[in-house]
């Protein structure tokens, strides 16, 4: 695909036109609040994966409203004292697939947590997680559910649910709690955003191609699914456009990033139809805290692929298993 995006040096510097709530911090308190008043603990329960180096655990934790929430913690066979954990977000689509999916992370030395997706699982990986929230009129898929209000939005539920999968990561005795990753792409890179924002003390981020990002220009310029949801359904409820924009301005990563300050690195294609790049950088340059960027010069939404992935293990290594 060729490059369609803004010029490069407009693109480096690109910074979004969403506006941000005056009630964007009252408004996730008092979900997060609300969401944690459910006490319940997490629940871990071995299973057999087959895989004899990692040891994986059914997990189940209260999510949003302490509805609840599936996912895999994966240790390294044999594992005995607190290790770096890394929180993991799926993509548009996927859930938390099957047990002995997901387990790079275990592999290289370090807990994972991998989140199921409410309501997802039916297209990129298996999911088990239902959404029990109800929605008025949307448009096929995720991203209009409950578009008309904030507080009924799909993604008030998944954020809320990604920020409970920290802490469920921090409740595991044989995770270190000081030293949590949250990481993503695509749609898990989003939530890899909003849980750094949100989580509190998160060690390191790993934004991989985020989706979620600067709504008003990816609804824009972006022809393709999962963005024309919102376009599809705008299209047709001509006398929402306020509303949809409003709804969508709670959740935009780039209004999280300027709230988080861990340590970043993030990747963008170039290239990329799905989540183009300056989007990406709207986020990127919001962040609050250090960060890097990866760059994709002829790639789409394939990102860099085993090419970052290595960059991304150098780099938490280096942050996380020092000493």
């Amino acid at each position: 695909m060729p490059y369609a995006d803004l010029p490069l040096d407009q693109l480096r510097g690109h910074l979004s036109e969403s506006v941000e709530p005056a009630d964007f911090d009252a408004f996730w308190a008092g979900t997060l609040s609300e969401a944690r008043a459910h006490g319940e603990p997490p629940a871990f329960t071995r299973v057999d994966s087959g895989l004899s180096l990692i040891e994986t655990y059914d997990v189940r934790f209260p999510g949003f409203k302490g509805q609840p929430i599936a996912g895999w913690l994966h240790l390294p066979a044999g594992t005995t004292q607190p290790l770096p954990c890394v929180v993991q977000y799926i993509g548009y689509g996927g859930g938390r697939g099957l047990a002995h999916e997901n387990t790079l992370w275990a592999a290289a030395g370090f807990a994972t947590l991998v989140m199921d997706t409410r309501g997802q699982g039916s297209h990129v990986s298996v999911g088990v997680t239902p959404d029990p929230e109800g929605s008025g009129p949307a448009y096929a898929g995720v991203m209009t559910r409950g578009i008309g209000d904030p507080h009924t939005y799909y993604y008030r539920r998944l954020v809320t649910d990604a920020v409970r999968a920290v802490d469920a990561a921090r409740a595991h005795p044989l995770v270190d709690p000081a030293r949590i990753a949250v990481a993503g792409a695509s749609q898990g890179g989003g939530l890899t955003i909003a849980a750094a924002a949100l989580a509190g003390d998160v060690a390191a981020a790993l934004p991989d191609v985020p989706f979620l990002c600067d709504f008003p220009r990816a609804t824009w310029i972006v022809d393709k699914a999962p963005y024309d949801e919102i376009v599809h359904y705008g299209a047709t409820h001509r006398d929402q456009a306020g509303t949809i924009a409003r709804t969508l301005s709670y959740v935009d990563g780039v209004h999280f990033a300027a709230r988080a300050t861990a340590p970043a690195l993030f990747s963008v294609a170039l290239m990329d139809p799905t989540c183009p790049p300056s989007t990406v950088y709207a986020a990127y340059n919001a962040w609050a805290g250090s960060k890097q960027v990866r760059e994709y010069r002829f790639n789409g939404h394939e990102g860099g692929g085993a090419f970052h992935t290595s960059e991304q293990l150098s780099w938490l290594s280096e942050r996380l298993c020092r000493g």
